[in-house]
């Protein structure tokens, strides 16, 4: 059973998986790949890696399967026309992945890897992971005294005699 050549092995840790986060992005409607290209020397001889994504939101597990399935296979035939670089991808499914033409997902493999390679694919987002909004308070929630917590005294707002 082979289900990634040689040529593209496995990304199994997760930090090798927020490295390629960090990367240049590729976006089609069935997919986004993220990409960093790997400057360690000892994994540099390392050829091409692969990692993927596909999160309980794209669909129940079989259709979650399916799609890893579907997008393994993809890889296998796409990767014979990949650059020979030291390069970490990550494929994030989306739902549009199930029903796609198969050879629709390997052209977008195709495109994705040297485009990636040469630092064509989108840069990765500048802000934080957070997506941009700052953790703590803010100025736009009350405070705890206007939210009744506190040991704060309150008016009794009962108008009855």
């Amino acid at each position: 059973m082979t289900s990634v050549p040689a040529t593209a092995r496995r990304l199994t840790r997760r930090s090798e998986f927020l490295a390629a986060a960090a990367g240049r992005r590729f976006h089609t409607s069935r997919m986004t790949v993220q990409g960093i290209m790997r400057t360690s020397a000892a994994d540099s001889g390392a050829g091409m890696r692969v990692g993927f994504t596909v999160t309980k939101r794209v669909g129940n597990a079989p259709e979650r399967n399916r799609i890893r399935r579907r997008l393994r296979a993809a890889v296998e035939l796409a990767s014979a026309s990949w650059p020979s670089a030291s390069l970490d991808l990550v494929l994030i499914a989306r739902r549009e992945a199930i029903s796609a033409p198969f050879d629709q997902l390997v052209d977008d493999l195709r495109n994705a890897a040297p485009a990636l390679a040469s630092g064509k694919g989108a840069a990765a987002p500048k802000s934080s992971r957070n997506g941009g909004r700052r953790r703590g308070k803010s100025s736009a929630r009350p405070d705890a005294a206007s939210r009744g917590g506190g040991n704060d005294v309150h008016e009794k707002t009962d108008k009855s005699p």
